[in-house]
């Protein structure tokens, strides 16, 4: 690696003035280098100050924001350096794009919806370079290739929303390459995406770097992506960066207890049980001047930490690694011997739930958004009238087939289900049916006794009082301008007719289950951090007193440590009320930390089923095996491994195996023959008797079918420090 440094940040802090016209700092004494062809993580919770120092890097400040003091140097080392904020506006916006680029994180909300991806591409030439408007095309062209799109012609006439979301992301960094930049800035590219395209993704972030010898700067809080991709980590908290190394450093041998913690809270796929979330919270932004801002939850808090800034210092490198011959930094009090002393995890071992009888039934469900013509509906009320099933309709059509098909399933009172697959799988639909959102096209979907095959609008009061859903984004779900009490109050009026005291009292009883006191019901959905939200969403949820409750990605959007805590509070609160989840998720490790049976869905098929520990361990349906080979670990050499293509497919086959098309052990039977379903037995201990606990729809012999994984991970390997503070000291 060239050791010439691209960007240098040199005490660089940065604050703005709050309403009381108090000075609020954001960044505090940041000092950081960059080099050429380098790429550098940013890791934290959220408010850390990981985005607001990214955005920096390319002289962009939030409205009322200012420096305070030092500044950003471009290229310091040469003659034509140039300190960011002191050049003028204009200079500095002619340098993004140009020298500085960008990845936003929702590639889908930067695209114009009304623009073409080759009007975009054009526009983003016109901008950042001065290539003549009549080789535009062609640059165009090789972009799209560059970023390994497929028929780059074709691409270039579609709009985002005919792309997927990983084929908008290659669009994203297409634009983000078109003026030649030295850096690349990427802010949580890879958020929201399913394991196998944020795989492709990351490799081929990997390979660019690897041709152009650009600079990338990576902000994420999953550690498993920051491993894959990062030579070196900075750890970022209340503004300030706390530890400083190499990737195989920092994750491998972390020295301050953030890093720890972080770590720790990292659901592992071969973990048995949840892991551990660090206590506390991060303080408010601006809220610490003296001190180490991490002594309220640190376990080795000294007297001296809560009333002396910590020093930052250099610690010898633990690995051989290139990057390692760079500076190993870390900000805190505590002896060198002390912060290099690795510590086991203890993982969270909660009390499992008794199962019930079968809750929730699903029978040969099929769902299609597509519109029935006349004669449909007219054949499906004549069949209805004889009492015969609907399944003769919609055969032989391709452009009519279900989206959904074939879903037999059934979830016991007390149990998680588990839906996974990629994104387009058809998780999502199926929770649609079940809440009434999208009525089933065929089959029968029963809760208990009661059919929940009608519209969520046709059914009783009642039983859509036994079914609640937990949305992916507290920020979209819950009302912006009701405090929480007002937010809990809906569900109590709706559902039980509570007014008045009755129902303040009964929603800070609420608020006491999910962990948060009575003095929350009169804040704003601003005011609360973003695992308070998803908790007050929780409560929400509750305040019906459900039978079964429908989570939808409820952690994706949860720093590492809030997720933990998350994860621990859903299965406390099933242990008490012996509710039933159906857990959507892309993140295998957080199905294994939380689900007991696992549903895996390819293109609106079931591919495989069983529980959750058979299924993970195999043997695997060739799709199965893709995804969990796809799962990234926060440790810089694990590399995973791309099974199959990321790119996707319009509709199912109208015949044959669903995966055929992806699948590198499709056979020509797997194109013409539905596979049937082969059944692993295993020994139920408590009856005495084999039974099915992995079933795999599969033309493939079971004796074929991988069963290996990486080796199990044993929670004392992973060496980090999560043990609670008896006192805590304050800030």
């Amino acid at each position: 690696m060239n050791a010439a440094t691209i960007l240098s940040v040199k005490e660089f802090s940065l604050g703005y003035h709050n309403g009381k016209g108090e000075l609020v700092k954001v960044l505090r004494n940041v000092n950081l280098d960059i080099a050429h062809g380098e790429t550098i993580g940013l890791v934290g919770e959220s408010g850390c100050g990981k985005s607001t120092l990214a955005l920096a890097l390319m002289g962009f400040l939030r409205s009322g924001s200012q420096v305070l003091n030092g500044d950003i140097l471009y290229k310091p080392e040469e003659a034509d350096s140039k300190a960011l904020f002191t050049l003028p506006e204009k200079q500095i916006e002619a340098m993004r794009g140009k020298q500085i680029g960008l990845i936003p994180q929702n590639a889908g909300q930067s695209l114009t919806p009304t623009m073409t991806i080759g009007r975009q591409l054009e526009e983003a030439l016109k901008l950042h370079t001065l290539l003549p408007k009549e080789q535009w095309y062609g640059r165009c062209l090789e972009l799209l290739a560059q970023v390994r799109l497929p028929a780059p012609e074709a691409m270039m006439e579609r709009y985002p929303h005919q792309l997927s979301g990983g084929q908008q992301q290659r669009v994203a960094i297409a634009m983000a390459l078109a003026g030649n930049p030295d850096v690349l800035l990427l802010d949580e590219p890879t958020t929201g995406l399913d394991v196998t395209t944020q795989a492709h993704i990351l490799e081929l972030l990997r390979d660019l770097r690897a041709e152009l010898g650009t600079s990338m700067v990576f902000v994420s809080h999953d550690l498993g992506v920051i491993a894959r991709i990062s030579d070196r980590i900075a750890v970022m908290y209340a503004g300030e960066v706390i530890e400083l190394g190499s990737s195989a450093d920092v994750l491998r041998h972390p020295a301050h207890a953030y890093t720890r913690g972080l770590l720790a809270s990292i659901p592992r796929l071969h973990q048995q049980g949840l892991p551990p979330a660090m206590p506390g919270y991060p303080p408010k932004v601006g809220s610490v001047n003296l001190g180490c801002a991490f002594a309220p939850r640190c376990a080795q808090c000294l007297p001296k930490c809560s009333s002396q800034d910590a020093p930052i210092r250099a610690l010898p490198a633990m690995t051989s690694s290139a990057a390692a011959s760079q500076a190993r930094l870390v900000r805190c009090h505590l002896p060198e011997d002390t912060l290099i002393q690795s510590q086991p995890v203890e993982l969270v071992q909660v009390p499992e739930q008794a199962q019930g009888e079968t809750l929730l039934d699903l029978d040969q469900v099929a769902v299609s958004y597509q519109k029935s013509s006349w004669m449909d509906k007219l054949i499906a009320s004549t069949l209805e009238k004889t009492g015969l099933k609907q399944s003769a309709i919609h055969k032989g059509k391709e452009s009519d087939i279900p989206t959904v098909d074939d879903i037999s399933l059934q979830v016991k009172q007390g149990e998680t289900l588990a839906l996974v697959g990629e994104s387009g799988s058809g998780k999502s639909t199926i929770m649609k049916a079940i809440s009434g959102v999208h009525a089933a096209r065929n089959g029968d979907i029963q809760l208990a006794s009661d059919s929940l095959n009608q519209s969520v609008d046709k059914r009783h009061p009642a039983l859509k009082r036994r079914v609640q859903m937990i949305f992916q984004n507290p920020d979209a779900s819950l009302n912006p301008r009701h405090t929480v009490a007002e937010i809990l109050a809906q569900p109590l009026k709706l559902y039980f007719g509570l007014t008045g005291d009755e129902s303040r009292a009964k929603a800070a009883e609420l608020l006491s289950k999910v962990r948060l006191g009575a003095h929350y019901l009169d804040r704003m959905p601003g005011q609360l951090s973003g695992g308070e939200k998803q908790r007050v969403a929780i409560a929400r949820c509750f305040a019906g007193d459900p039978e079964l409750i429908l989570c939808d990605e409820v952690t994706s959007a949860l720093d590492v440590s809030v997720q933990a805590a998350v994860l621990k509070l859903l299965k406390e609160l099933q242990a008490e009320k012996g509710v039933t989840y159906l857990f959507i998720a892309h993140d295998l490790a957080v199905v294994q930390a939380i689900a007991d049976q696992v549903a895996v869905l390819y293109q609106g098929r079931l591919v495989q089923v069983g529980s959750v520990n058979d299924v993970f361990q195999g043997p695997h349906h060739p799709y199965t095996e893709t995804l969990l080979k796809a799962v990234l670990e926060p440790d810089p050499d694990h590399s995973p491994e791309l099974l199959a293509s990321d790119q996707p497919e319009q509709h199912p086959p109208a015949q044959g195996c669903a995966y055929q098309r992806r699948c590198n052990r499709a056979t020509e039977q797997c194109m013409q023959q539905t596979p049937p379903w082969q059944e692993v037995l295993s020994s139920d201990v408590g009856k005495g008797e084999n039974v099915a606990t992995n079933r795999i729809r599969c033309h493939l012999p079971l004796e074929s079918l991988s069963a290996e994984l990486a080796e199990p991970v044993e929670a004392n390997d992973i060496l980090v420090n999560t043990s609670e503070p008896e006192t805590v000291c304050a800030a």
